[in-house]
């Protein structure tokens, strides 16, 4: 996520902690370049910094939105012989590298969550401090609305993803708020929702805790690309794309996202010998070691520039070999 600063200027977050990451995994290969991929492109800066910092490194970058690939496309031109850009969501890496011809990559980068032009097009709907349609879609191009999920899920299903995927305390009388409202006339408008869930959240939450539309935003937003579908199964994909020696970097905003990743780590850094067995087996030997302790954030220097660093969690690990 390259995130803007106060003065409009877009900061990839984490950036120099995510080159080290990942610069012991770069070096050239007998046969060809190392491969970096990174699997949510956005405005191309953490991109960039890589194919600057490693001038024979290949780098492979997917996006779901069209209009973010072809700003990234323009900002890396100089590096575009050593560049692929597709449109994909990332859960497709398996059949991306497959197209490319690729067995393998050195390295991998995730950067979830929304991305600051998304955030600050007004018209995509994303945030809840600008009046639009009620968009969300990452990928303009398909899929359902924020605005079809609104009026069209029962008070049941808004309940729900309010719930699991905004951690709303609340979710209940908001879905029930919503109903009510659309009732009358469609919801199409950020602005009426936001309002709408403002009124329906009680006044003494309301006070702290920062926009009471923000969880909802959330968990609509979830709802509307399948991003955590997506990330529960390209997180396994790419840990099954690495090379001996690879590496993989995820940069993750909410605690949903996190748990996935923490998850998947932990299954495969894990040694699965059974417990009454006196040593180890070599069949079931980790084959992925972690290179974070727990989850590393931000520093306050880094979230006074770039507030939206304030919710990063960073967990990175290395591809073990295979015992034979």
């Amino acid at each position: 996520m390259d995130s803007g600063t106060q003065r409009g200027e877009h900061v990839p977050v984490l950036l120099e902690r995510c080159v080290a990451l990942l610069a012991p995994a770069l070096r050239p290969q007998a046969d060809r370049p190392a491969v970096v991929v990174d699997a949510t492109l956005g405005l191309g800066g953490h991109a960039e910094a890589l194919l600057r910092a490693f001038p024979q490194v290949r780098l492979v970058g997917l996006d779901r939105d069209p209009a973010a690939l072809e700003h990234s496309r323009r900002r890396l031109s100089p590096y575009a012989e050593r560049l692929q850009l597709i449109h994909a969501v990332y859960d497709s890496l398996p059949d991306v590298l497959a197209e490319l011809g690729l067995s393998e990559v050195e390295g991998v980068l995730f950067d979830l969550g929304v991305s600051s032009m998304q955030l600050d097009s007004a018209e995509r709907g994303f945030a809840y401090s600008r009046d639009a349609p009620l968009d969300m879609r990452m990928d303009q191009t398909s899929g359902r609305t924020a605005g079809e999920i609104v009026n069209g899920y029962s008070a049941a299903q808004l309940a729900r993803i309010l719930r699991e995927y905004g951690e709303e305390r609340f979710a209940g009388r908001v879905a029930a708020a919503i109903v009510r409202e659309r009732a009358a006339a469609p919801l199409e408008s950020t602005a009426k929702l936001a309002e709408l869930v403002r009124a329906a959240i009680p006044a003494a939450t309301r006070r702290t805790g920062g926009h009471p539309a923000k969880r909802t935003f959330q968990a609509l937003r979830i709802e509307v690309n399948a991003e955590l579908e997506a990330l529960g199964a390209a997180i396994p994909a790419a840990l099954d794309a690495l090379a001996v020696g690879g590496r993989i970097v995820v940069l993750s905003y909410h605690s949903l996202e996190d748990r996935i990743v923490k998850r998947a780590f932990a299954a495969e850094s894990a040694d699965r010998t059974p417990l009454d067995l006196p040593v180890a087996l070599p069949s079931a030997a980790p084959t992925l070691r972690l290179l974070t302790r727990g989850a590393e954030t931000a520093g306050a220097g880094e979230v006074a520039v770039n507030p939206r660093a304030a919710s990063v969690r960073l967990r990175a690990a290395e591809r073990l070999g295979v015992a034979a």
